[in-house]
């Protein structure tokens, strides 16, 4: 920037790219900045060029953009998490890298691949992704596609709401990956604490686009809770009440209920701050009479509960493949349900114990320190029953069972380093170091990032009608957990060592040996990467061979399994009646499956809308606007949100109907394509023969 404000374009110059910044500062820290905004042009452009060839922009409209449907706002969900979880673990390995060559010398104090300041835009855009853009897509992703169907409904409760909080969480992240290549990003760490990211110290567009990006994502999040809560409160099957809810369901309760209380701490943190920067408030400005405390202790109302936000997913989904692949019905099922909500009570208590070491009481640490320890006990429960549930089954060692041993081992470590630092004079000597770094990552990958892969594993097939390749995915599985004991091991030895966080440089070289340990182990991360998606690129060439149109390839029990896969947009041909918890497996174990209903009808469907698209469009340009200070475009894409909703109230919406003709041509299609397949063994579940038919007297003995 020059300093100088445009009336048309605002602080926006030619020169805020990172190719200026090549051109006049060269170094490898600049060519480094310039050559990730080029992968980000490259990969645009030849986006671009492929599906204008194939001449996808039409099936891409019609089919998904302004589709209602919750499975497919599910699978775009996901299919943003990936994008973005690529840049995540790319990001990643150049920290470790830039860490490993990072020793200095009294001569040369800085050293590394990056400058200091890339540096510290890197560690904020990691951690601003993986938490926002990986980890909160993938969840809601996967609760968006499996919520319905195992609830027995056919959509969630408010379709177009749903649309719109994907378009609103997309948005968000678009403005990350703009950063890239327009401006820089903040350097304030994915918390964005004050002072520090006011605007006296940091006066540019990075934190500015960290605020924009969370304000409107955190919207979507907060109404997608809304929309998971009454979804789970009003659309359930006949039958079905609490206890008979399948244990996702109920940790998608759980989640739901969080995001409506925990996501307006977010918001009202980062609005507090975006008025500090743009209009002069002093909210968090010590000499002003605000309290810079006041952000801390509203961002982690957030911040805790927001890591059970994430992990409670994932339980959800190790309840479903212990029980499913060990063949045993779940054990403790009441106990896991006490534990669930416990969780997402006492998570709301326990927000102090991230700064214990910024000056409050010994009494009140003290209490915080309990409830951080107390916290751990339904935890512990937990993985006490999934242990249970596989002793003494017959356990198929697929790919998600590989990530829940990997979970088993790692995610225990995690906790009890938390138990650790659940003393405040304990974590009073380790907080500022690479110590709470594993700590962190220690509970979020195996507790966050394998739950969610081995869902996505898990559920594929329903998706998209094929299995993932089983020797690739436990490849997969394998090079994750080996990545992750490799690379954030060492940080526990380093932290120990006194290695501060976020340290771009240090002078001690007993450091070295394992930074380059770490510096491996970000190397196996990035071969998971790319194991994660040839694996999807080879289940896609190999999908004849893969495929599982019976929709019953594990040998299920809840009622998703019972459907065709991939899933038809009705789910269900008729409103499945529920008499007990697994309801599916029992009618398997009557001989009662695959029966055609006594009656079709017509069913109601929400028609398609751009409504989602455009309120995403307005909504980044929106952010941009602001992130660059063009008044006159924040005011006009700001008038687009309203206009639309008035615009979409003022038209009488009618529902799409599908008749029941159609409905019962396709169940009557799907019914004789099971009858045609032959049942599958436990022994051929990961072969060319599984077809999606389970041999039902096997699963009866």
């Amino acid at each position: 920037m020059n300093g100088e404000t445009s009336p048309i374009f605002g602080n926006l110059t030619w020169y805020v790219t990172p190719y200026t910044d090549l051109i006049e500062h060269p170094s490898l820290s600049t060519l480094v900045g310039a050559g990730a905004a080029s992968v980000l042009v490259l990969g645009g452009i030849a986006t671009l060029v492929l599906m204008t060839y194939m001449r996808w922009w039409g099936p891409l409209y019609r089919n998904w953009l302004v589709s209602a449907d919750a499975k497919k706002i599910g699978i775009m969900y996901i299919a943003l998490a990936l994008v973005m979880l690529a840049r995540g673990v790319i990001e990643g390995f150049v920290i470790r890298a830039h860490q490993a060559t990072a020793l200095g010398t009294l001569a040369q104090p800085e050293s590394g691949l990056v400058a200091p300041d890339h540096f510290a835009q890197l560690f904020s855009t990691h951690g601003t992704i993986m938490i926002f853009f990986v980890a909160m897509p993938l969840l809601i992703g996967l609760i968006n596609f499996v919520l319905p169907q195992q609830l027995g409904a056919r959509d969630m409760a408010f379709p177009v709401l749903n649309q719109v909080s994907l378009g609103l969480t997309a948005a968000g992240a678009a403005l990350v990956m703009v950063s890239l290549l327009i401006g820089q990003f903040g350097t304030g760490g994915w918390t964005m604490y004050p002072p520090y990211t006011g605007k006296t110290f940091s006066p540019g567009e990075g934190v500015d686009y960290w605020l924009w990006a969370i304000l409107i994502s955190g919207v979507g999040s907060t109404l997608t809770g809304m929309n998971f809560a009454v979804t789970i409160f009003k659309k359930r099957a006949p039958g079905m009440h609490f206890m008979r809810m399948p244990l996702f369901c109920w940790t998608s309760l759980c989640v739901a209920i969080m995001l409506i209380y925990a996501m307006p701490a977010l918001t009202v943190s980062s609005g507090m701050l975006a008025l500090d920067r743009y209009a002069g408030f002093h909210f968090f400005t010590n000499t002003a009479g605000g309290n810079m405390m006041n952000y801390a202790n509203i961002f982690w109302m957030f911040g805790h509960p927001e890591v059970y936000i994430l992990i409670l997913p994932a339980f959800g989904v190790f309840s479903e493949i212990s029980s499913t692949f060990a063949s045993k019905r779940l054990y403790g099922y009441t106990s896991l349900v006490i534990a669930s909500m416990s969780i997402a009570v006492i998570s709301f208590t326990v927000w102090l114990h991230h700064f214990f070491t910024m000056g409050q009481s010994a009494g009140v640490n003290i209490a915080f320190g309990i409830a951080t320890m107390v916290i751990a006990i339904p935890t512990g429960v937990k993985v006490y029953d999934w242990m249970a549930t596989l002793w003494r089954g017959r356990v198929r060692i697929t790919a998600p069972i590989v990530y829940l041993v990997g979970f088993f081992m790692l995610f225990v470590i995690g906790g009890l380093s938390g138990i650790i630092l659940a003393n405040p004079s304990i974590d009073y000597q380790v907080h500022n170091t690479t110590f709470l770094v594993a700590h962190f990552h220690n509970v979020i990958i195996p507790g966050v990032l394998y739950g969610m892969l081995a869902g996505i594993h898990y559920w594929f097939p329903k998706a998209f009608g094929f299995r993932l390749d089983e020797k690739w995915g436990r490849r997969t599985a394998l090079l994750f957990v080996a990545g992750f004991i490799v690379t954030f091991m060492p940080l526990y030895v380093l932290g120990l060592m006194g290695l501060p966080r976020r340290s771009p440089t240090f002078q001690n070289p007993d450091f070295m040996p394992w930074m380059y340990v770490a510096a491996l182990g970000a190397v196996f991360m990035l071969c998971a990467l790319a194991s994660l998606f040839w694996t999807f690129w080879t289940s896609y060439r190999h999908r004849a061979d893969l495929a599982v149109p019976g929709g019953d390839p594990w040998d299920g029990t809840s009622l998703e399994w019972s459907t065709p896969a991939p899933v038809p947009e009705w789910t269900f041909p008729t409103i499945p009646e529920v008499s007990t918890r697994d309801q599916w497996g029992a009618t398997k174990r009557a001989g009662k499956a695959w029966q055609a209903p006594a009656e079709y009808v017509d069913i109601e469907m929400p028609p398609d809308t751009a409504h989602g698209v455009i309120i995403s469009g307005a909504a980044v340009v929106f952010g941009f606007a602001m992130v660059w200070n063009i008044w006159w475009l924040a005011i006009v894409s700001l008038l687009v949100i309203p206009a639309a909703l008035i615009l979409r109230g003022m038209r009488r919406i009618e529902p799409r109907i599908i008749p029941a003709a159609e409905v019962e041509a396709a169940d009557t299609r799907f019914r004789e394509t099971v009858a045609s397949l032959t049942p599958a063994t436990r022994a051929d579940e990961s072969t060319a023969r599984n077809r999606g038919v389970p041999d039902v007297a096997e699963f009866a003995a």
